[in-house]
């Protein structure tokens, strides 16, 4: 197994309710459907250790192009192959390359704001939610550009949009859930849409996914970033 449970590299598993669990790092007790097969649990705080790292990578960025960004971001030591964290990178990414593409946006204040409400979103939310926390990280990305309320008009539908636009990406693809290959969707849909309802150009690359050997549940050829599907 190359990566599973942070402690001892068995597989997760997935329960059909919650039940009480306590982080073995912070000891923190607290309902979850997810532990490995030996019983370890990690909450979500702790599996983002270092998430403020990306701080220093987003605010001293020149790129326009977020898939570049967030490959930078999910090489930080912090960042697993699967976690929590990608709710938050996504939308970093994308805000860094919109702010370089001539957003106007102040950049660290938005950063703070992604990192505060991608915290909100758990991990296994694909699964259990039906709503995978990358995309659900695009359409916050949207709301934060454009000051979205629950009460405003244009803004609350353009993020939902962008939103639903990543989902269904994600969803023709199908499961396993694989976090690297759903912030690629998220990301490219992204930038596609800033560009046809805000007027914001990001750059935009193909991408061939480096982190299959990494995934246990790699669904290979059916992926579209993977080496296979692009022969």
């Amino acid at each position: 197994m190359k990566e599973e449970c942070l402690i001892c590299k068995a597989p997760l598993e997935y329960l059909n309710e919650d039940i009480q669990m306590e982080c073995v790092i912070c000891h923190k007790k607290e309902s979850s459907k997810t532990r490995c097969k030996n019983g370890h649990y990690i909450c979500n705080e702790c599996h983002m250790q270092g998430i403020d790292g990306i701080f220093g990578v987003c605010l001293s960025e020149a790129s326009k192009n977020p898939i570049d960004i967030l490959n930078k971001l999910m090489s930080l030591p912090f960042c697993h192959m699967h976690g929590p964290e990608h709710h938050i990178m996504v939308g970093a990414a994308l805000l860094t390359a919109y702010k370089n593409a001539g957003g106007d946006i102040d950049l660290n204040k938005a950063l703070s704001e992604i990192r505060n409400r991608g915290k909100s979103v758990p991990g296994g939310a694909c699964g259990f939610w039906g709503a995978c926390g990358a995309s659900i990280s695009s359409g916050m990305f949207v709301s934060i550009i454009t000051d979205s309320t629950p009460l405003m008009i244009e803004p609350f539908a353009l993020s939902n949009k962008m939103t639903a636009q990543a989902l269904n990406a994600i969803g023709e693809v199908g499961g396993p859930r694989c976090c690297k290959r759903d912030s690629y969707l998220s990301v490219l849909k992204a930038v596609d849409f800033i560009k046809e309802n805000i007027g914001i150009e990001m750059e935009k690359s193909s991408v061939v996914c480096s982190f299959s050997s990494q995934n246990n549940q790699c669904i290979g050829k059916r992926c579209p970033f993977s080496q296979g599907s692009l022969s």
